[in-house]
């Protein structure tokens, strides 16, 4: 009998360890960020957000419950897609140095927001806006007939990703290159009716910062970069520490560069002078250099009208005889920019 009952012990003793761990309900995110932007990593969909704490030592550590899908980890600077599901078990490791090439996740569920990383990573190389922007009209629906086969059959290969990811991705590729394609053929567009070596448009007496003058046939003998911005516009104040670097490289060389502001009365409750107080306001805050002038009429602008400008920051090069060098010139923080002043022997 005693036997018996060491036996019965044993198997319950064996059944309570085999019985498999019930799921949890919520998700476990860890892991370690090399050069940390900021004290804080943001989770974020449409309907949920959540501050994580990064230590010190770029170390964090916490839970989420969540509804299953695609979220945004953003550290402040940079985002990226991850997909969460209560009873994942994450880890993550990357260097902010080079935020979207060294993502990696493991752990239970990593093989997902692994997949977004790499999906990220291979349609930001497959759309090459310099290289689009350099075909003809027939090059360019070529190439997104391409991109688009290529990425449907990247999207098709992956069996072992949520179904749901997907479907979402497949679903997205013809809207998202539909965009890709018409910025692209705008810009080409572009290059075709303003050519390089065409006498730039010109613009006359617009107001500069300090109460003078100036008109782009006062800057001949020189090259003219011009950035055309506005104080409510996000992107272009994202490219200023770039443009203060430029300015700074280039100070003593045959360049000038313009900030040509298009704020106007609608973006500024219907006043003309509290555009101009604001635009004031923002030069003197961000400490702006180069030529700063105020477009009289914003977007109706004659220089602006005549540059096809519908959207901004828009970038100009102007040789020194006043002829164009490209009506839609790379952004201050693109390397192709340097490249091309390197090629100008600026």
């Amino acid at each position: 009998m005693k036997k018996l009952l060491l036996l019965v012990a044993a198997l319950a003793i064996v059944s309570c360890e085999s019985e498999p761990e019930a799921p949890k309900d919520y998700v476990t995110l860890s892991g370690k960020i090399e050069n940390k932007n900021s004290d804080s990593l943001t989770i974020r969909s449409r309907t949920y957000s959540k501050t994580i704490k990064v230590n010190e030592d770029g170390t964090f550590k916490d839970t989420l419950k969540v509804e299953k899908g695609i979220f945004y980890l953003s550290d402040g600077s940079e985002s990226t897609g991850i997909y969460l599901e209560n009873d994942f078990d994450l880890n993550l490791t990357l260097n902010t140095k080079m935020f979207d090439e060294t993502i990696k996740y493991t752990g239970k569920g990593a093989i997902h927001s692994n997949f977004l990383a790499e999906d990220a990573l291979k349609t930001e190389k497959m759309l090459d806006m310099d290289f689009l922007t350099s075909l003809d009209s027939t090059g360019l629906e070529k190439e997104i007939e391409k991109i688009t086969k290529d990425l449907k059959e990247f999207y098709n290969s992956k069996k072992e990703v949520d179904s749901t990811i997907i479907a979402l991705k497949l679903k997205d590729v013809e809207p998202m290159l539909g965009m890709y394609k018409q910025y692209a053929g705008a810009s080409i567009a572009l290059k075709k009716e303003l050519p390089r070596g065409k006498v730039s448009p010109a613009f006359e007496g617009y107001e500069n910062y300090d109460g003078s003058k100036t008109s782009l046939d006062d800057l001949k003998g020189k090259y003219v970069y011009i950035d055309v911005w506005a104080t409510w516009c996000g992107p272009c104040k994202a490219e200023i520490p770039s443009l203060k670097k430029l300015e700074k490289k280039y100070h003593d060389k045959n360049i000038q560069f313009v900030s040509l502001s298009i704020d106007d009365d609608r973006a500024h409750g219907g006043s003309w002078e509290k555009a101009k107080e604001s635009w004031k306001a923002m030069i003197k805050d961000k400490e702006l250099g180069g030529i700063q002038i105020f477009a009289p009429n914003g977007w109706k602008s004659d220089f602006i009208t005549a540059y096809k400008i519908n959207g901004i920051p828009r970038f100009i090069l102007v040789d020194p005889e006043g002829k164009i060098v490209s009506p839609d010139a790379p952004r201050p923080s693109n390397p192709k920019l340097v490249e091309l002043f390197d090629e100008l022997k600026i």
